[in-house]
Protein backbone atom coordinates (compact mmCIF):
# COMPACT_ATOMS: atom_id res chain seq x y z
CA UNK A 1 0.00 0.00 0.00
CA UNK A 2 1.28 3.31 -1.12
CA UNK A 3 1.37 6.08 1.88
CA UNK A 4 0.02 9.05 1.05
CA UNK A 5 2.73 12.09 2.31
CA UNK A 6 1.65 14.18 5.51
CA UNK A 7 0.78 17.47 4.28
CA UNK A 8 2.53 20.45 6.77
CA UNK A 9 0.60 22.51 8.97
CA UNK A 10 1.68 26.42 9.87
CA UNK A 11 0.31 28.54 12.04
CA UNK A 12 -0.93 31.78 11.03
CA UNK A 13 -3.06 33.37 13.52
CA UNK A 14 -3.38 33.65 17.11
CA UNK A 15 -6.14 34.82 19.92
CA UNK A 16 -6.59 35.35 23.29
CA UNK A 17 -8.27 37.08 26.40
CA UNK A 18 -6.40 36.38 29.62
CA UNK A 19 -6.16 38.04 32.88
CA UNK A 20 -2.49 39.34 31.90
CA UNK A 21 -4.03 40.51 28.80
CA UNK A 22 -7.25 40.79 26.77
CA UNK A 23 -5.05 40.15 23.20
CA UNK A 24 -2.46 38.64 21.81
CA UNK A 25 -0.30 41.38 21.87
CA UNK A 26 -0.39 42.25 26.03
CA UNK A 27 -0.80 38.76 26.76
CA UNK A 28 2.48 38.36 25.54
CA UNK A 29 4.16 41.60 27.11
CA UNK A 30 2.73 40.59 30.19
CA UNK A 31 4.56 37.23 30.31
CA UNK A 32 7.31 38.04 29.38
CA UNK A 33 7.75 40.76 32.02
CA UNK A 34 6.69 38.50 34.63
CA UNK A 35 3.69 40.19 35.26
CA UNK A 36 0.74 38.20 37.62
CA UNK A 37 -3.01 38.33 37.09
CA UNK A 38 -4.03 37.14 40.45
CA UNK A 39 -5.65 38.38 42.96
CA UNK A 40 -8.82 38.34 45.51
CA UNK A 41 -11.77 36.94 44.08
CA UNK A 42 -14.35 39.09 43.72
CA UNK A 43 -16.58 37.18 41.29
CA UNK A 44 -18.78 35.87 44.18
CA UNK A 45 -18.57 37.03 48.28
CA UNK A 46 -16.83 34.68 50.62
CA UNK A 47 -16.39 34.78 53.69
CA UNK A 48 -13.75 33.10 56.05
CA UNK A 49 -14.87 29.37 55.50
CA UNK A 50 -13.61 29.58 52.31
CA UNK A 51 -10.35 28.35 52.43
CA UNK A 52 -9.38 29.23 48.95
CA UNK A 53 -10.08 33.20 47.92
CA UNK A 54 -7.72 34.27 45.01
CA UNK A 55 -8.08 33.08 41.84
CA UNK A 56 -6.87 34.64 38.32
CA UNK A 57 -9.83 36.74 37.32
CA UNK A 58 -10.18 38.80 33.73
CA UNK A 59 -11.59 42.22 34.92
CA UNK A 60 -10.61 44.84 32.15
CA UNK A 61 -12.28 42.75 29.06
CA UNK A 62 -14.17 44.84 26.33
CA UNK A 63 -16.92 41.78 25.35
CA UNK A 64 -18.39 44.80 22.92
CA UNK A 65 -15.32 44.69 20.76
CA UNK A 66 -16.39 41.68 19.12
CA UNK A 67 -19.14 40.23 21.00
CA UNK A 68 -22.55 42.16 20.57
CA UNK A 69 -25.21 42.43 23.76
CA UNK A 70 -27.96 40.69 22.00
CA UNK A 71 -25.05 37.23 21.14
CA UNK A 72 -24.02 37.85 25.07
CA UNK A 73 -27.28 37.10 26.40
CA UNK A 74 -27.33 33.75 24.36
CA UNK A 75 -23.66 32.95 25.53
CA UNK A 76 -22.01 31.66 28.77
CA UNK A 77 -18.97 33.58 29.96
CA UNK A 78 -16.72 30.96 28.85
CA UNK A 79 -18.31 31.19 25.43
CA UNK A 80 -18.18 34.39 25.15
CA UNK A 81 -13.92 34.20 26.18
CA UNK A 82 -13.48 31.60 23.22
CA UNK A 83 -15.75 33.58 20.55
CA UNK A 84 -13.44 37.02 21.25
CA UNK A 85 -10.11 34.67 21.33
CA UNK A 86 -11.32 33.27 18.13
CA UNK A 87 -12.48 36.39 16.29
CA UNK A 88 -8.79 37.76 17.42
CA UNK A 89 -7.35 34.85 15.71
CA UNK A 90 -9.55 34.95 12.88
CA UNK A 91 -8.39 38.69 11.98
CA UNK A 92 -5.08 38.12 12.81
CA UNK A 93 -4.78 35.17 10.18
CA UNK A 94 -6.04 37.80 7.20
CA UNK A 95 -8.28 34.85 5.45
CA UNK A 96 -11.34 36.25 4.45
CA UNK A 97 -13.94 34.21 5.34
CA UNK A 98 -16.98 35.10 2.98
CA UNK A 99 -14.73 33.87 0.34
CA UNK A 100 -13.64 30.18 -0.72
CA UNK A 101 -14.55 26.85 0.32
CA UNK A 102 -16.30 27.11 3.76
CA UNK A 103 -16.25 23.19 3.56
CA UNK A 104 -12.15 23.15 4.06
CA UNK A 105 -12.56 24.91 6.70
CA UNK A 106 -13.56 23.91 10.03
CA UNK A 107 -13.18 24.50 14.33
CA UNK A 108 -12.32 22.45 17.42
CA UNK A 109 -12.46 24.47 20.77
CA UNK A 110 -13.52 22.45 23.94
CA UNK A 111 -13.77 23.24 27.67
CA UNK A 112 -12.67 21.34 30.95
CA UNK A 113 -15.74 22.23 32.04
CA UNK A 114 -18.45 24.51 30.06
CA UNK A 115 -20.95 26.48 31.13
CA UNK A 116 -20.78 25.90 34.66
CA UNK A 117 -22.20 29.38 35.32
CA UNK A 118 -25.20 29.08 33.42
CA UNK A 119 -25.85 25.43 35.59
CA UNK A 120 -25.37 27.38 38.70
CA UNK A 121 -27.41 30.23 37.99
CA UNK A 122 -30.10 27.91 36.55
CA UNK A 123 -30.07 25.20 39.80
CA UNK A 124 -30.26 28.36 42.05
CA UNK A 125 -33.39 30.13 39.46
CA UNK A 126 -35.26 26.37 39.76
CA UNK A 127 -35.13 26.08 43.37
CA UNK A 128 -36.24 29.55 43.79
CA UNK A 129 -38.96 30.54 41.10
CA UNK A 130 -39.90 26.74 39.96
CA UNK A 131 -38.81 24.92 36.48
CA UNK A 132 -41.24 27.29 34.07
CA UNK A 133 -39.07 30.04 35.09
CA UNK A 134 -35.65 28.17 33.86
CA UNK A 135 -34.38 30.19 30.65
CA UNK A 136 -35.01 28.45 27.84
CA UNK A 137 -31.43 29.21 26.46
CA UNK A 138 -29.65 27.27 29.28
CA UNK A 139 -28.86 24.35 27.54
CA UNK A 140 -27.01 26.15 24.26
CA UNK A 141 -25.18 28.08 26.85
CA UNK A 142 -24.10 25.04 28.75
CA UNK A 143 -22.47 22.78 26.41
CA UNK A 144 -19.18 22.44 26.14
CA UNK A 145 -19.65 22.32 22.25
CA UNK A 146 -21.16 25.68 22.11
CA UNK A 147 -17.58 27.69 21.92
CA UNK A 148 -17.31 25.51 18.79
CA UNK A 149 -20.69 25.52 17.58
CA UNK A 150 -20.87 29.79 17.71
CA UNK A 151 -17.41 29.88 16.32
CA UNK A 152 -18.45 27.77 13.44
CA UNK A 153 -21.47 29.98 12.79
CA UNK A 154 -19.78 33.47 13.10
CA UNK A 155 -16.85 32.64 10.19
CA UNK A 156 -19.31 29.99 8.28
CA UNK A 157 -17.04 27.20 9.01
CA UNK A 158 -18.53 23.67 7.94
CA UNK A 159 -15.96 21.25 7.63
CA UNK A 160 -14.68 19.57 11.20
CA UNK A 161 -17.08 21.41 14.03
CA UNK A 162 -16.14 19.49 17.31
CA UNK A 163 -14.89 20.28 20.75
CA UNK A 164 -12.85 18.69 22.95
CA UNK A 165 -13.52 17.82 26.93
CA UNK A 166 -10.40 16.32 28.42
CA UNK A 167 -10.21 18.20 31.62
CA UNK A 168 -6.93 20.42 31.75
CA UNK A 169 -5.82 18.50 28.72
CA UNK A 170 -8.45 19.98 26.49
CA UNK A 171 -6.64 23.10 24.47
CA UNK A 172 -3.70 20.24 23.49
CA UNK A 173 -5.92 17.61 22.34
CA UNK A 174 -7.73 20.28 20.22
CA UNK A 175 -5.40 21.72 18.59
CA UNK A 176 -3.61 18.40 18.56
CA UNK A 177 -6.70 17.58 16.57
CA UNK A 178 -6.99 20.32 14.39
CA UNK A 179 -3.24 19.59 13.04
CA UNK A 180 -4.46 16.12 12.11
CA UNK A 181 -6.93 16.86 10.35
CA UNK A 182 -5.37 19.52 7.74
CA UNK A 183 -2.49 16.96 8.02
CA UNK A 184 -4.31 14.29 6.69
CA UNK A 185 -6.52 16.49 4.22
CA UNK A 186 -9.64 16.78 5.68
CA UNK A 187 -9.42 20.31 6.09
CA UNK A 188 -6.90 23.34 4.72
CA UNK A 189 -7.98 25.98 7.33
CA UNK A 190 -8.33 24.69 11.09
CA UNK A 191 -9.64 26.90 14.06
CA UNK A 192 -8.52 25.80 17.67
CA UNK A 193 -8.17 25.58 21.09
CA UNK A 194 -9.65 26.05 24.65
CA UNK A 195 -12.01 28.23 26.81
CA UNK A 196 -13.28 28.53 30.49
CA UNK A 197 -14.69 30.49 32.83
CA UNK A 198 -14.98 28.11 36.31
CA UNK A 199 -14.19 31.21 38.78
CA UNK A 200 -17.82 30.11 40.08
CA UNK A 201 -18.98 28.71 44.28
CA UNK A 202 -19.08 25.14 43.52
CA UNK A 203 -15.58 25.15 41.17
CA UNK A 204 -14.03 26.95 43.95
CA UNK A 205 -15.33 24.95 46.78
CA UNK A 206 -15.03 21.46 44.94
CA UNK A 207 -11.16 21.90 43.85
CA UNK A 208 -10.56 23.47 47.56
CA UNK A 209 -12.37 20.43 49.18
CA UNK A 210 -9.70 18.05 47.04
CA UNK A 211 -6.77 20.10 48.83
CA UNK A 212 -6.02 21.21 45.06
CA UNK A 213 -6.14 25.07 45.02
CA UNK A 214 -3.28 27.03 46.95
CA UNK A 215 -4.33 29.12 49.72
CA UNK A 216 -2.01 31.34 50.29
CA UNK A 217 -4.78 34.23 50.43
CA UNK A 218 -2.36 36.88 51.80
CA UNK A 219 -0.15 37.06 48.71
CA UNK A 220 -1.84 36.12 45.60
CA UNK A 221 1.06 37.44 43.37
CA UNK A 222 3.11 34.88 45.16
CA UNK A 223 0.33 32.08 45.61
CA UNK A 224 0.76 30.46 41.89
CA UNK A 225 4.62 29.55 42.34
CA UNK A 226 5.30 26.03 40.06
CA UNK A 227 8.28 23.99 40.55
CA UNK A 228 9.10 25.76 43.95
CA UNK A 229 9.77 24.06 47.25
CA UNK A 230 6.96 25.64 49.00
CA UNK A 231 4.20 25.93 46.52
CA UNK A 232 0.59 24.39 48.35
CA UNK A 233 -1.06 23.99 45.15
CA UNK A 234 -2.58 25.50 41.85
CA UNK A 235 -4.72 28.51 41.35
CA UNK A 236 -7.98 28.60 39.26
CA UNK A 237 -7.47 31.16 35.85
CA UNK A 238 -9.94 31.62 32.95
CA UNK A 239 -10.06 32.92 29.85
CA UNK A 240 -9.41 31.68 26.39
CA UNK A 241 -6.72 31.08 23.52
CA UNK A 242 -7.54 30.26 19.59
CA UNK A 243 -5.09 29.45 16.76
CA UNK A 244 -5.46 28.87 12.87
CA UNK A 245 -3.45 26.14 11.47
CA UNK A 246 -3.63 26.19 7.85
CA UNK A 247 -1.46 23.59 5.11
CA UNK A 248 1.33 24.86 4.13
CA UNK A 249 0.84 25.59 0.33
CA UNK A 250 -2.81 27.14 0.94
CA UNK A 251 -1.11 29.77 2.80
CA UNK A 252 1.78 30.43 1.25
CA UNK A 253 -0.40 31.19 -2.19
CA UNK A 254 -2.49 33.62 0.03
CA UNK A 255 0.78 35.01 1.02
CA UNK A 256 -0.06 34.70 4.95
CA UNK A 257 2.60 35.31 8.13
CA UNK A 258 3.86 32.47 8.84
CA UNK A 259 4.19 32.05 12.62
CA UNK A 260 5.63 28.81 13.37
CA UNK A 261 5.44 24.93 12.02
CA UNK A 262 2.96 22.36 13.95
CA UNK A 263 5.12 19.61 13.63
CA UNK A 264 4.07 17.02 16.29
CA UNK A 265 1.42 15.62 18.21
CA UNK A 266 1.56 13.01 20.99
CA UNK A 267 -0.91 12.14 23.48
CA UNK A 268 -1.13 9.05 26.32
CA UNK A 269 -3.75 7.78 29.45
CA UNK A 270 -1.72 7.07 32.77
CA UNK A 271 -4.78 4.63 33.18
CA UNK A 272 -4.06 5.09 36.91
CA UNK A 273 -5.74 7.40 39.16
CA UNK A 274 -8.53 9.70 38.59
CA UNK A 275 -6.88 13.23 39.63
CA UNK A 276 -3.26 12.33 40.43
CA UNK A 277 -0.92 12.33 37.96
CA UNK A 278 1.39 8.88 37.50
CA UNK A 279 3.78 9.49 40.10
CA UNK A 280 7.10 9.04 37.73
CA UNK A 281 5.60 10.62 34.62
CA UNK A 282 5.58 7.49 32.42
CA UNK A 283 2.46 8.87 30.22
CA UNK A 284 3.80 12.07 30.28
CA UNK A 285 7.05 10.83 29.63
CA UNK A 286 5.88 8.86 26.41
CA UNK A 287 3.34 11.93 25.06
CA UNK A 288 6.68 13.84 24.67
CA UNK A 289 8.40 10.98 22.92
CA UNK A 290 5.25 10.69 20.98
CA UNK A 291 5.25 13.77 19.73
CA UNK A 292 8.98 14.46 18.32
CA UNK A 293 8.62 10.67 17.20
CA UNK A 294 5.80 12.30 15.12
CA UNK A 295 7.93 15.77 14.19
CA UNK A 296 10.88 13.27 13.05
CA UNK A 297 12.99 15.15 15.54
CA UNK A 298 15.92 14.13 17.75
CA UNK A 299 15.60 14.97 21.80
CA UNK A 300 18.97 17.75 20.96
CA UNK A 301 16.46 19.96 18.91
CA UNK A 302 14.51 21.07 21.25
CA UNK A 303 15.21 24.35 23.36
CA UNK A 304 11.82 25.02 25.22
CA UNK A 305 9.38 23.24 26.94
CA UNK A 306 6.08 25.06 28.07
CA UNK A 307 5.73 23.14 31.11
CA UNK A 308 2.38 22.04 32.42
CA UNK A 309 3.61 23.24 35.77
CA UNK A 310 0.21 23.59 37.96
CA UNK A 311 2.20 24.50 41.08
CA UNK A 312 0.98 21.43 42.77
CA UNK A 313 3.40 18.94 44.75
CA UNK A 314 2.47 15.56 42.61
CA UNK A 315 2.28 17.30 39.35
CA UNK A 316 4.78 19.21 38.72
CA UNK A 317 7.03 16.65 40.37
CA UNK A 318 5.72 14.09 37.77
CA UNK A 319 6.74 16.32 35.08
CA UNK A 320 9.90 16.80 36.20
CA UNK A 321 10.97 13.35 36.37
CA UNK A 322 9.40 13.06 32.67
CA UNK A 323 11.27 15.25 31.47
CA UNK A 324 14.89 14.01 32.67
CA UNK A 325 14.08 10.91 32.10
CA UNK A 326 13.48 11.28 28.18
CA UNK A 327 15.66 13.44 27.81
CA UNK A 328 18.80 12.39 29.93
CA UNK A 329 21.84 14.92 29.63
CA UNK A 330 20.15 16.90 26.84
CA UNK A 331 17.46 17.82 29.55
CA UNK A 332 20.19 20.29 31.59
CA UNK A 333 20.36 22.35 28.10
CA UNK A 334 16.58 22.82 27.90
CA UNK A 335 14.79 25.86 29.42
CA UNK A 336 11.32 24.96 30.63
CA UNK A 337 9.03 27.45 32.23
CA UNK A 338 5.45 27.46 33.31
CA UNK A 339 3.45 30.76 32.55
CA UNK A 340 1.25 29.56 34.84
CA UNK A 341 2.82 30.93 37.55
CA UNK A 342 1.25 33.87 35.69
CA UNK A 343 -1.80 33.19 34.51
CA UNK A 344 -3.32 30.66 36.88
CA UNK A 345 -4.55 27.30 35.75
CA UNK A 346 -6.91 28.18 33.25
CA UNK A 347 -8.39 24.29 32.77
CA UNK A 348 -9.36 23.66 29.25
CA UNK A 349 -7.99 26.82 28.33
CA UNK A 350 -4.36 26.44 29.16
CA UNK A 351 -3.17 24.00 26.45
CA UNK A 352 -4.39 26.82 23.96
CA UNK A 353 -2.96 29.85 25.70
CA UNK A 354 0.30 28.27 26.37
CA UNK A 355 0.44 27.04 22.84
CA UNK A 356 0.19 30.67 21.60
CA UNK A 357 3.11 31.31 24.43
CA UNK A 358 5.38 28.82 22.60
CA UNK A 359 4.36 29.48 19.10
CA UNK A 360 5.85 32.89 20.06
CA UNK A 361 8.85 31.74 21.78
CA UNK A 362 9.64 29.66 18.38
CA UNK A 363 9.00 32.89 16.49
CA UNK A 364 10.30 35.89 18.92
CA UNK A 365 12.80 33.96 20.08
CA UNK A 366 11.95 34.89 23.67
CA UNK A 367 10.84 32.14 26.66
CA UNK A 368 8.85 33.50 29.50
CA UNK A 369 9.93 33.42 32.69
CA UNK A 370 8.38 31.34 35.54
CA UNK A 371 7.77 34.16 38.42
CA UNK A 372 7.67 32.80 42.15
CA UNK A 373 10.24 30.54 41.97
CA UNK A 374 12.54 30.91 45.01
CA UNK A 375 13.56 27.60 45.94
CA UNK A 376 13.29 25.10 43.40
CA UNK A 377 12.48 21.47 45.03
CA UNK A 378 14.96 18.95 45.45
CA UNK A 379 16.11 17.30 42.49
CA UNK A 380 14.67 19.85 40.51
CA UNK A 381 17.82 21.10 38.73
CA UNK A 382 16.79 22.14 35.37
CA UNK A 383 16.56 25.83 34.11
CA UNK A 384 12.94 26.99 35.09
CA UNK A 385 13.78 30.39 33.35
CA UNK A 386 13.23 32.00 37.31
CA UNK A 387 11.66 35.10 37.76
CA UNK A 388 13.54 36.76 34.29
CA UNK A 389 12.65 35.58 30.36
CA UNK A 390 15.28 34.22 28.87
CA UNK A 391 16.34 35.40 24.67
CA UNK A 392 17.39 32.42 22.89
CA UNK A 393 17.19 30.92 19.43
CA UNK A 394 14.19 28.22 19.96
CA UNK A 395 14.32 25.80 17.25
CA UNK A 396 11.55 23.12 18.82
CA UNK A 397 9.17 23.94 21.29
CA UNK A 398 6.87 21.93 22.99
CA UNK A 399 4.10 22.46 25.07
CA UNK A 400 2.70 20.17 27.30
CA UNK A 401 -0.70 19.41 28.98
CA UNK A 402 -1.92 16.87 31.28
CA UNK A 403 -5.42 16.43 32.99
CA UNK A 404 -7.42 14.88 35.28
CA UNK A 405 -8.73 11.46 33.94
CA UNK A 406 -4.93 10.10 32.93
CA UNK A 407 -5.12 12.66 29.80
CA UNK A 408 -1.43 13.47 28.41
CA UNK A 409 -0.94 16.22 25.53
CA UNK A 410 2.18 17.42 24.41
CA UNK A 411 2.57 19.32 20.98
CA UNK A 412 5.65 20.07 18.75
CA UNK A 413 6.13 23.47 17.04
CA UNK A 414 9.19 24.31 15.37
CA UNK A 415 10.44 27.59 13.04
CA UNK A 416 9.24 27.91 9.38
CA UNK A 417 11.78 27.57 7.70
CA UNK A 418 10.23 28.97 4.53
CA UNK A 419 10.43 26.33 2.27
Amino acid sequence: MTSIPKRRVVITGLGAVTNVGTDVPSMWRSVVEGRCGIGPITAFEQDEQWTARIAGEIHDWDRAQRINVREAKRMDRFCMFGVYAAAEAADDCGIDFNAGDPYRRGVVIGSGIGGILTIEHGHTKLLKTGPRKVSPFTVPKLMVNACAGNVSIRFDLRGVNSATATACATGGHAIGTAYYLIQRGDGDVMLAGGAEASITPLCIASFASMKALSTRNHEPEKASRPFDRDRDGFVLGEGAAVVVLEELDHAKARGARIYAEMVGFGSTGDAGHIAAPDPEGVGAMRAMKAALSDAGLNLDEVDYINAHGTSTQLGDAAEVYAVKALFGDHASKIVMSSTKSMTGHMLGAAGGLESVVSILAVNRGVIPPTINLDHPDDGFDLDFAAHTAQERHVRCALNNSFGFGGHNVSLAFKEYDGA
